[in-house]
């Protein structure tokens, strides 16, 4: 049975930084408005795991991933969510994973909320879908490996997502292309699972290459006690030393897949917006908070510009 640990998927640093990058990446009028509530689409940008380790919500859990092998691969993957239920019965799914029939669920859902210009809804459907489109973009959300657990790699989950890029990335570049219209949302969904899914082997051969080379002894954190240090979710955490030459064995993949959320988040947003007919939001803050915002959005996009992202101080999880 699929279960993804106890542990935020891309971590609270990665959900964040995507989401925040996203605004970044919006064209006007949209990415005034969004950025209105920029701080708001940041922080709620780990809800849906909250939803699902907090809350305990059982609907949540298979929102976040999809085993690609255990389906046939991504050929044989209907392509809406009524489609995956008459092909696959309800516990198939919750067990294997809907992430991509439910992003475009959330889509649908967004693009009515643009429709018909309901603030509230706009802002949290739009920070859940960045959030799925973050662990879409993760290689081993697509994968029944999840936790390298059927390789004899179990904590690779958290080190690859979370504690890499605590360690690694405010040196990441967080400016990407400005967001684009997509015309086959189906199409993008399966494309950035392929292109996902094909890095695991990749991520997962390197950290076997490297275990072997430094020991199993010299790969994790311990006390004076000799007792393995572990996360607040009881995830290892790994020397800064393996850390190091893990990172730069994967040669830039884990900025590149946080810039590839970044791009398919913004992209998801604005598509949704433009389906709506590009409706005019400017009605739904009030003035003087826009005029105040237009000035530090300025401020900001040239910070952007430079690769860097405005107060952004995520809790830490290593």
């Amino acid at each position: 049975m699929a279960c993804i640990p106890a542990f935020l998927a891309w971590g609270t640093f990665g959900h964040e930084h995507i989401n925040r990058a996203s605004v970044m990446a919006l064209p006007e009028p949209l990415q005034l408005f969004f950025y209105n509530h920029v701080d708001f689409v940041t922080q709620e940008s780990t809800v849906p795991d909250l939803r699902k380790y907090t809350l305990h919500d059982k609907a949540e859990n298979p929102r976040h991933y999809i085993d690609l092998e255990n389906f046939g691969g991504i050929d044989s993957l209907p392509l809406t969510m009524a489609g995956a239920k008459a092909k696959y019965d309800e516990k198939f799914l919750q067990q294997n994973g809907i992430l991509p029939w439910y992003v475009l669920d959330l889509m649908e859902q967004l693009t009515k909320a643009f429709k018909e210009k309901r603030k509230t809804e706009i802002l949290f459907l739009a920070s859940d879908l960045g959030h799925y489109l973050g662990d879409a973009n993760m290689p081993l959300h697509t994968s029944a490996n999840h936790d390298g657990q059927l390789t004899d790699q179990k904590g690779i989950h958290a080190f690859w997502e979370a504690q890499l890029p605590e360690m690694y990335g405010k040196n990441y570049n967080y400016h990407t292309p400005d967001a684009r219209f997509i015309p086959d949302l189906q199409k993008e969904m399966w494309h950035i699972l392929s292109y996902s899914h094909k890095l695991k082997d990749t991520l997962l051969l390197a950290d076997k290459q490297l275990k072997e080379k430094i020991g199993a002894d010299n790969m994790y954190k311990k006390d004076a006690a000799g007792v393995l240090l572990k996360n607040k979710f009881g995830a290892p955490v790994h020397t800064d030393e393996y850390a190091k030459q893990y990172h730069d064995l994967l040669k830039g993949m884990v900025e590149k897949q946080l810039r590839n959320a970044i791009e398919a988040t913004s992209s998801f947003w604005y598509t949704a917006w433009v389906n709506a007919g590009k409706p005019d939001l400017s009605d739904l803050d009030p003035a003087p908070l826009t005029q105040r915002n237009k000035k530090l959005l300025e401020e900001e996009k040239e910070m952007w510009k430079k690769g860097k992202l405005f107060g952004v101080e995520s809790e830490r999880e290593f």
